[in-house]
């Protein structure tokens, strides 16, 4: 038995004394770099938009969960992705994230 799936809101803060706009963009970058990695570090330090990575095996290298202000950031994201050396980026959209909600166990009667 699988539990029911229910919508959740982005926890996502912005630092302390430093405002920012809201990021309403939620999407996922699957990356395949050229000949030389990407430097994940360096990506989330430069674009706050970067939230998470993962280090994948497969058609991708490298995963990135973006939050973006709006369309124009994603476009700079993408952009500056090509120029650090990724050979291909695949942009998708984040229509709604999903988590599994608890589950009620019932007495058997």
């Amino acid at each position: 038995m699988t539990a029911p799936l229910r919508l959740v809101a982005d926890g996502g803060e912005p630092a302390p004394g430093r405002p920012e706009r809201t990021r309403a963009l939620h999407a996922i970058a699957r990356i395949s770099h050229g000949p030389v990695p990407l430097d994940f570090d360096r990506l989330a330090a430069e674009f706050p938009a970067v939230r998470s990575g993962l280090a994948l095996a497969g058609d991708a290298d490298l995963e990135l969960r973006l939050v973006c202000t709006g369309p124009e950031e994603l476009r700079a994201v993408s952009a500056a992705l090509h120029r650090a050396g990724a050979a291909r980026v695949r942009i998708d959209l984040v229509l709604r994230s999903l988590t599994p909600a608890p589950v009620t166990l019932r007495p058997v009667p």
